[in-house]
């Protein structure tokens, strides 16, 4: 099995979540960073974003902040992430996320979380991103989603093979488990990227 250096998580910004979500992301960041993986993310400095900083910085382990420069000037950003990388907008700050990733981990959240977990599924389907991409379904969250996508492979949208983009979990302890579960996927996939 190959050894999972570096992953990237994607994760919300909002503070007035439940504390089950901070629970459990403080969990998942602590795994990481005791088996010295490095973590990229957001670089949000609160909500979910600020807790998984907060606790792999706790941790004594690495992790790398991506953010739009216009986000800086409003001072969202992390300022004590070991370090931080600006881009020049959105659609950049997504194609860093996936540099040099061994995996993709998405915690819930809300409408960027689904648009940057929606593009990393299309990105594989069509065989551009190859590595692990492991949803935390804690307590149901991403059944509507993960529904919707059964219902897009039963309706013919997507072929069955589909089902092996993406992995999902219920416990935060179980991430390294459910990376190195994940089916190998190709860049060949783009020839079965039609339903």
């Amino acid at each position: 099995m190959q050894k999972i250096k570096k992953v990237c998580v994607y994760c919300a910004s909002s503070d007035k979540i439940d504390q089950k979500y901070f629970e459990a992301t403080k969990k998942l960041a602590r795994v990481l960073a005791k088996k010295n993986i490095t973590v990229v993310y957001g670089g949000g400095a609160r909500g979910l974003m600020g807790q998984l900083a907060d606790t792999v910085l706790e941790e004594k382990g690495r992790i790398i902040g991506i953010m739009p420069r216009f986000m800086r000037e409003v001072e969202f950003h992390h300022k004590d992430v070991n370090e931080f990388i600006f881009t020049a907008d959105m659609h950049e700050r997504k194609k860093q996320f996936m540099v040099g990733v061994d995996a993709l981990i998405a915690l819930p959240g809300g409408c960027g979380t689904f648009e940057e977990l929606m593009e990393a599924i299309t990105l594989k389907r069509l065989g551009i991103f190859t590595k692990p991409i492991v949803v935390l379904n804690l307590d149901g969250y991403y059944d509507p989603l993960l529904q919707m996508l059964d219902n897009a492979i039963e309706h013919k949208f997507m072929r069955e093979e589909h089902r092996d983009i993406w992995t999902v979990f219920d416990e935060s302890e179980a991430v390294l488990e459910a990376i190195q579960g994940a089916k190998p996927w190709s860049k060949a996939a783009i020839n079965f990227a039609q339903a």
